[in-house]
């Protein structure tokens, strides 16, 4: 499917945007069938960005070997961009354990072409791109990224006991609800967030999607986005914003794409085929594919 939104930046003014094509992916899990393929769809189609959007390691009984997919497999995988010089812009998500953030900058950090985004900012080809992770409290028991949306957040019941990681195993928090209330929340995260030089050449990754766009739609029919970003989306007005978290939810909702004033926001979702969605920021021309 092809979408085509033309933008005009805040107060319409002219758009001087150069030509630049980003293939936009997210939710990989650690599936090295779709990692391969997300090469040969950048090499395919001669992108100059791949951004993947976080939930980038593998998600199984084993959480402690994520480690070793970064070494043993993304070492490599980043290595064939930088040798094509393709940007490669990576955060990792709510699935991805959070002791292993400063391995996951240690792999990125020799390649000139390759960035760890998350709550950093990087420009390209006139272009600020700029990484949160951070997400929404939900009732599963990994809380490594977990944070109340808003101070009057509401949370949802538990299915087990809260855990975050730490090098020697797993920590169980006995009060999540107490012990949440003393993190920022969503709100204070976006808040204390690198600003960008021109808001209207900004392309924000967060891999928790915004409430109220139809981008958050679980299989079951709950919607759980967040507030937070909705309000500090339609209050900044970037260019673009560049979601996942909720695999089904363009299936589920019937929506990949929705517009937020002069921000248009894009969930691919993650289906059984690789999935990503390519996007022509002069043009904000944009093509889902299931591939």
């Amino acid at each position: 499917m092809s979408l085509c939104f033309p933008h005009n930046g805040k107060n319409n003014r002219i758009d001087h945007a150069i030509e630049m094509k980003i293939l936009f992916t997210t939710d990989l899990h650690g599936n090295k069938e779709k990692y391969g393929r997300l090469f040969l769809a950048a090499k395919t189609h001669k992108v100059d960005a791949v951004i993947n959007g976080g939930d980038m390691l593998p998600f199984g009984k084993n959480l402690f070997s994520q480690g070793r997919f970064i070494t043993d497999y993304l070492n490599g995988h980043f290595s064939k961009f930088n040798d094509d010089k393709i940007h490669y812009l990576c955060c990792p998500g709510n699935d991805d354990l959070i002791i292993f953030d400063d391995l996951l900058d240690d792999t990125c950090n020799p390649y000139p072409y390759v960035v760890n985004l998350a709550q950093r900012k990087v420009k390209i080809s006139g272009f600020e791109f700029i990484g949160m992770n951070w997400v929404v409290d939900y009732p599963f028991p990994l809380k490594d990224r977990c944070r109340m949306d808003t101070a009057d957040y509401q949370f949802q019941e538990q299915y087990g006991a809260a855990v975050i990681s730490t090098p020697d195993g797993w920590k169980e928090i006995a009060d999540w609800h107490a012990y949440a209330k003393t993190l920022p929340t969503i709100a204070d995260e976006l808040d204390r967030l690198v600003r960008p030089e021109n808001m209207a050449e900004t392309i924000y990754i967060m891999h928790m999607p915004p409430v109220n766009l139809g981008l958050d739609q679980c299989r079951h029919g709950p919607t759980v986005g967040s507030k937070a970003i909705f309000n500090f989306l339609r209050t900044t007005q970037p260019r673009l914003s560049l979601h996942g978290h909720i695999h089904e939810s363009p299936e589920s909702g019937g929506n990949w794409i929705a517009r937020l004033g002069d921000t248009t926001c894009i969930q691919p979702g993650q289906l059984e085929p690789f999935t990503f969605v390519l996007i022509d920021v002069k043009k904000m021309k944009f093509d889902r594919y299931l591939a």
